[in-house]
């Protein structure tokens, strides 16, 4: 480990544009359960990034089902599987998309982070390095408690955690955010939790108020409530037309509510030693 991560400063000394001078911001989009509409909060949040400037890549790192390119309605030629087993490049697989965002296509048959040999680890991290052009990176990680998931969320800057009003999503939030909990020191430097599919502010707000309470007395771990996302028929409609509902009904609650959840990122402060620099090598880490 020691070899690899000298290898990996003696990388980010050899750039042109330092690591260290990025300030890019790594955001983990995560939920207890499939079903929650995780990968619809972390795409459309991508986008609404990128509208307002930003330089946006969506990495898809749901591995069982990956699905960003489903709901962007792109068919991708390559993915993440090439990258790591070195039959492509990154820029050879990242994706433009009509949205103003890059993409980065999961595999179902991309083996865990934590399963890769240390040479395509080390490849894999020395590829991501490539991503420093990006202000921001959000990161669609798999549903539910994986060694995969545990990874990205440890090496992120901010952590959001995706549930519903519904008992079972809540039960299952908090079941992730004890496991994150229990496996990751200084979490509460970025843990956020978002309520889709409400019906209304009273009913994010109670949904939050618990989370963020049992795990407050259970866990001692501090959620940020980061807001929450209406129920809205136009995100239904902008799934079967495999469009982002961002883009389909902006004005529509849904969009708006994501517009805000952007707003409230962008007032947390940087924080040093953190971004792309940072995810690197916390990501090599935990091999």
């Amino acid at each position: 480990m020691a070899d690899q991560a000298e290898s990996l400063r003696e990388l980010m000394r050899g750039r042109m544009v330092p690591l260290s001078q990025s300030r890019t911001r790594i955001i983990a989009v995560t939920s207890g359960k499939g079903g929650v509409g995780k990968t619809n909060v972390a795409t459309n949040l991508a986008i609404a990034y990128a509208q307002l400037g930003k330089k946006v890549v969506l990495m898809d790192a749901d591995l069982g089902l990956a699905n960003v390119n489903v709901v962007l309605g792109i068919i991708p030629k390559y993915n993440l599987y090439h990258l790591i087993r070195r039959q492509k490049t990154l820029e050879e697989i990242i994706v433009d998309t009509p949205y103003g965002i890059k993409i980065i296509a999961g595999a179902s048959g991309f083996a865990k982070i934590a399963n890769l040999s240390d040479d395509e680890r080390e490849h894999f991290i020395e590829e991501l390095v490539g991503l420093s052009f990006a202000d921001v990176i959000i990161i669609d990680t798999s549903a539910g408690v994986t060694q995969n998931v545990i990874s990205f969320v440890a090496a992120a800057d901010d952590v959001v955690v995706v549930t519903t009003p519904e008992p079972t999503a809540i039960t299952d939030a908090y079941g992730i955010i004890k496991i994150i909990a229990t496996e990751i020191e200084n979490i509460n430097m970025g843990l956020k939790l978002v309520v889709n599919r409400v019906k209304s502010v009273a009913e994010g707000r109670r949904v939050a108020e618990r989370v963020t309470t049992i795990a407050g007395q259970f866990l001692n771990v501090k959620i940020d409530y980061l807001g929450f996302v209406y129920e809205d028929g136009s995100v239904q409609d902008a799934v079967l037309k495999q469009r982002p509902f961002i883009v389909l009904d902006p004005r529509g609650k849904a969009s708006i509510c994501v517009k805000h959840l952007v707003s409230r990122l962008e007032k947390v402060e940087y924080r040093e030693g953190k971004g792309l620099g940072g995810f690197l090598r916390n990501l090599l880490g935990r091999g």
